[in-house]
């Protein structure tokens, strides 16, 4: 499941710099690291197999995407 991907190019660009950076980063994390801690990917509760990309910059929460089967 994924969300329209010019809506998704157009959250992303209009972010500020540093919270594209930080989008970036938990892209990079998510391929590289085996377990993300749920502060920057969360399972959906009450769903099987969706997860929330989170990123948090100076008191708010960005929710760029959600994705099924994320980790398969």
């Amino acid at each position: 499941m994924r969300k329209n991907k010019k809506h998704e190019f157009e959250f992303y660009q209009n972010q500020d710099d540093k919270v594209k950076t930080k989008i970036q980063y938990v892209f990079e994390l998510i391929k590289q690291v085996e377990r993300v801690p749920e502060k920057f990917l969360k399972h959906l509760e009450g769903t099987e197999g969706l997860f929330e990309i989170r990123v948090e910059y100076q008191s708010n929460i960005y929710s760029p995407d959600i994705y099924r089967d994320l980790l398969l």
